[in-house]
């Protein structure tokens, strides 16, 4: 056993009042001094006194563990009994689940086994004579055959052949020179050019003028403004139609930036088929 384990076990401390009175009677006894029976009376009701507090402590110790240990089975219990509902609450829907579940299962085995219902056929309406049903004959076939027989004719002749033949040209005639007046649909575009000059001090009216002036056949100019693009800076935007076989977009290029002393560039920001 080790030193601490001593020191643990020793009971200096919860009789502490008799090692002290113990040690006043030791020096008493050394300076020649006598206590009065009085005072020993006293010092024992002391004694009787802090041994009645220590056991009041250790009941009130033993009082509160006791009350701590019966609030915590308290609220343990009360714990158990919550999950045990939920637990319950869990189980019923899982059960509600799979029985909705089995019900679909047995919806889409009796849908896919049973084949769809063939719509009856019209059954014609018989007429009845005197309790029994007379079967009703169409006319509509025979009628017809009669018609053939008598657009039948044996002694056709070759002249209506020819004559059936004449208006089948005139006709075919007729529709390739109704087809050949009717004008062809000429291809347009409609293009949006970003027209860039050098700097802020370029003359963008002049710069306008010289793009406008660009003129060939299939080439319509449209709306323009300035849209500012940086330090001052602004750059023309400015529309056009132009017929796709006549005229492209490198063409408007090339010819745009031959005004040199005032564009710098030329951009297609937008290109759409009218």
């Amino acid at each position: 056993m080790s030193a601490l384990d001593c020191l643990a076990q020793e009971k200096i401390w919860f009789e502490k009042p008799r090692y002290d009175e113990a040690e006043r009677r030791f020096y008493e006894r050394m300076n020649g001094y006598v206590q009065a029976p009085q005072d020993v009376g006293a010092n024992t009701i002391l004694q009787d006194i802090a041994r009645a507090r220590e056991n009041i402590q250790k009941s009130l110790a033993g009082t509160t563990s006791s009350t701590n240990s019966t609030a915590d089975q308290g609220e343990l219990i009360s714990r158990i009994k919550s999950l045990e509902l939920e637990n319950q609450s869990l189980h019923k829907v899982v059960d509600d689940l799979r029985t909705a579940l089995s019900k679909l299962e047995c919806r889409v085995a009796v849908l896919e086994k049973s084949p769809a219902p063939a719509p009856p056929a019209p059954t014609p309406s018989v007429p009845y004579t005197n309790g029994t049903t007379v079967q009703q004959k169409s006319s509509a076939p025979v009628k017809k055959e009669e018609e053939d027989e008598d657009d039948f004719d044996l002694f056709g002749s070759d002249e209506e052949d020819e004559e059936a033949e004449r208006i089948k040209e005139e006709r075919l005639k007729a529709y390739a020179e109704k087809k050949a007046k009717k004008p062809a649909l000429i291809a347009k575009s409609s293009i949006l050019l970003d027209v860039k000059p050098w700097d802020d001090e370029t003359d963008m009216v002049k710069l306008e003028e010289c793009v406008r002036s660009v003129q060939a056949d299939g080439l319509l100019w449209g709306t323009s403004k300035l849209v500012p693009v940086g330090y001052g800076i602004k750059k023309l935007q400015i529309a056009c139609v132009v017929e796709d076989d006549k005229v492209g977009t490198d063409m408007l290029e090339e010819e745009i930036t031959k005004f040199e002393d005032y564009v710098q560039s030329v951009d297609v920001a937008a290109f759409n088929k009218i």
